[in-house]
């Protein structure tokens, strides 16, 4: 159970019901609506291009709720998913208690669900990107015994007509402040309604990116989460960007997440830390360093990651934000605290030192949490991403390092501490796996890794084949040279991606 606080920002139902969501049961659904003036059920479920879809319910009596609650509806999954044909492409949409918020939006007061997909024989659909996660995480559980937790970081650009008042100085917004950042209020309610609807979060901020051109102030911001079990952590990062666009559109901006708005800027990504878990314990660490559970789930990622941009990084542009000496990630390797790797372990809490008591001497606090909040980040996807199939194909990852005994002399082979981009440093860059440098580069490397992501039925051939095809369709091989050759062709490229995942 959970004690209500309204000190806090929480989710209403929450706090009225006194439980954690995980709790939440139909009774409790029906509850909270008929004592609260609740007329509209929202079912909410992603579709391939990873967005939030909705189905509106105005409620119209008991049975009818009752009646929605226990059998959930019937869409169309052709026009939701590339992988299936038109001629047999009913689903179920069936809502998931525990995901159930009070809309913030909504002009009439409304409940909304996050459902998932299942067959016409009831059964969850084998290619769903959710199920897939979810079969990808139980499958590392069984045969691993580990299980990963994930927190992601979403970069996005507010973009809004010239402001000449406080201008920020170009790239330089890192952790800026008001008056120089003119959107900290728009990040802050977004915060304040992404708690409110379930989202557990670290921190916001103001990003580097910062620039403007003639008309258009574009200004970056970051809102970073807690860790979580994976469906969790793919949920809130989905509710987080509905969010967002909302509160953009009702200020009069543009938010995009996409991963580049023009060249020479700062792209936005869309970060993922993991770490390993023991039942409820972080083992990341061992003695303060990377233990060897840890150094073969990164060599199993590493292995896997020129694929997993399949999934990470869907659309041309993504390709445009990982190029060199943009702290974006070009080659195959992992690192601490470096930010030109591909995977970064960051700063942890592992010293013997005891800050607190030093910066305030009137207080005597030990150090808490020693390793518990260490992770470890695959930095390459951005906001075009997957988030249900990259979250697999990272349990995936794990799993296959995990299993292979001796991975980790490819984990120690693919360390580097120095910055790969500096020109003394091009020679080691050149011996390092390169990741893809368009989606056409990614569905051949996705395809070589086939049999690895389908291995215990994680993976269905429907769904690879679908997000091959769909690469394959941009037809983007020669994208760069042709737009070096014509960069004019740049702004228009941003235009058709601006709005993606």
């Amino acid at each position: 159970m959970k004690n209500s606080n309204p000190a806090f920002l929480q989710n209403p139902l929450e706090s009225f019901l006194n439980k954690s969501k995980h709790h939440f049961t139909r009774t409790d659904i029906l509850r909270y609506i008929e004592k609260n003036g609740i007329r509209l059920l929202n079912f909410r479920y992603v579709g391939g291009d990873g967005r939030l879809k909705t189905l509106n319910f105005p409620l119209q009596g008991r049975r009818h709720l009752e009646s929605l609650l226990s059998a959930g509806e019937r869409v169309d999954g052709s026009s939701l998913f590339n992988f299936l044909e038109p001629g047999s492409s009913d689903l179920y949409v069936i809502p998931r208690f525990r995901t159930a918020f009070r809309n913030p939006f909504s002009a009439i007061p409304a409940i909304d669900v996050l459902c998932s997909f299942y067959d016409a024989a009831g059964n969850p659909l084998a290619a769903a990107p959710e199920n897939i996660m979810l079969k990808a995480q139980r499958s590392l559980l069984e045969k691993t015994l580990y299980s990963l937790e994930f927190m992601g970081e979403i970069e996005y650009y507010v973009i809004s007509k010239r402001n000449e008042a406080y201008r920020a100085n170009d790239q330089r917004g890192y952790h800026e402040s008001g008056p120089f950042i003119k959107w900290e209020n728009l990040r802050c309610e977004a915060l304040a309604a992404i708690a409110q609807c379930g989202g557990s979060i670290k921190y916001g901020h103001a990003e580097v990116g910062n620039f403007s051109d003639a008309e258009w102030d574009y200004e970056q911001h970051e809102i970073e989460f807690l860790p979580t079990a994976a469906d969790d952590a793919a949920d809130q990062i989905l509710i987080a960007k509905w969010i967002l666009r909302e509160l953009a559109l009702r200020h009069g901006v543009t938010v995009s997440f996409a991963p580049k708005i023009t060249r020479g800027k700062a792209g936005s990504g869309m970060h993922i830390h993991m770490r390993i878990m023991r039942g409820d314990t972080n083992v990341t660490l061992e003695n303060g360093e990377l233990n060897l559970a840890a150094k073969r789930c990164i060599a199993g990622i590493l292995d896997l990651a020129p694929a997993l941009s399949a999934f990470g990084n869907t659309i041309p542009t993504s390709y445009l934000r990982l190029v060199p000496d943009q702290e974006a990630p070009t080659r195959v390797c992992w690192g601490k605290r470096n930010r030109s790797a591909l995977i970064r372990v960051p700063l942890g809490w592992t010293h013997r030192g005891d800050m607190i008591a030093h910066a305030n001497p009137l207080e005597k606090v030990q150090l808490r949490d020693p390793g518990q909040r260490s992770t470890f980040e695959i930095r390459s996807p951005d906001g075009s991403a997957d988030i249900y199939l990259l979250i697999a194909g990272l349990c995936v990852g794990a799993r296959q390092g995990l299993c292979t005994p001796g991975s980790e002399a490819l984990a120690d082979a693919a360390f580097v501490d120095v910055n790969i981009f500096k020109e003394e440093q091009r020679a080691l860059q050149q011996k390092l796996p390169q990741l893809p440098v368009s989606c056409k580069a990614a569905a051949d490397r996705l395809t070589e890794k086939a049999g690895i992501f389908k291995a215990g039925d994680v993976f269905t051939d429907d769904l690879l084949r679908g997000t091959v095809e769909k690469l394959n369709a941009y037809g983007d091989e020669h994208l760069r040279e042709e737009l070096g050759a014509d960069p004019e062709k740049i702004p228009e490229l941003v235009r058709r991606f601006l709005h993606c995942g």
